[in-house]
């Protein structure tokens, strides 16, 4: 993984409710145990045809979806099954966040592991994010946990602080761990010499 920097970046509206995770990647697609190449299928039934061509209108599709690393979506955004494919989709395709009002418990948990940040704000906060013009850029800063608008307004946003130190330093879970090894050999020697003692 890579460590997760402040960011700058237009965004991509598809503020849909309830978006399940079948829509972000159809389960036909959950044969590989890869990334790579998931970004073709995210959305694959609302972005292409039934002969495999582009749907010129749907968002992706257009010059706007282009580029940009925030997908700002509807309500309960990721809700549906529980696979891990769906931030694969999302990040091969070039996402770093997705902004709602709120997300589905597991699709936050795994976006959360695969370097994707749900970012939370308040229907308020969200109804200005989707008047803004297309051009419009917003900061995504993890370590402040804030997002900043182009008028300056800076809107706060929860992460866990073990998700967000694992996101920061680009390691997962197996890697927390390795990175505690001293203290676990410390640990382990001390057991041992105390075992030793007693015996």
């Amino acid at each position: 993984m890579i460590p997760f920097t402040t960011f700058q970046s237009r965004m991509v509206p598809m503020p849909l409710n309830n978006i399940d995770t079948d829509q972000i990647i159809p389960a036909r697609f959950l044969k590989t145990t890869s990334k790579e190449g998931l970004d073709k299928n995210l959305f694959c039934d609302w972005r292409y045809e039934t002969d495999g061509t582009p749907k010129p209108d749907f968002i992706l599709n257009t010059p706007r979806g282009q580029g940009a690393q925030i997908l700002l979506a509807g309500d309960n955004f990721g809700c549906g099954s529980s696979r891990e494919h769906a931030p694969w989709a999302l990040t091969q395709f070039g996402f770093r966040a997705v902004v709602s009002t709120s997300f589905a418990d597991i699709f936050k948990g795994n976006a959360l592991k695969n370097s994707l940040i749900p970012v939370v704000v308040s229907p308020d906060v969200h109804s200005k994010m989707l008047g803004l013009p297309e051009d419009a850029l917003v900061t995504l800063d993890l370590a402040a946990q804030t997002l900043a608008l182009p008028d300056g307004t800076a809107v706060e946003f929860a992460v866990d602080s073990f998700s967000k130190t694992c996101l920061l330093e680009g390691i997962d879970e197996l890697g927390w761990i390795l990175k505690q090894t001293p203290a676990i050999e410390a640990f382990e020697a001390r057991r041992v010499l105390s075992v030793n003692t007693l015996g």
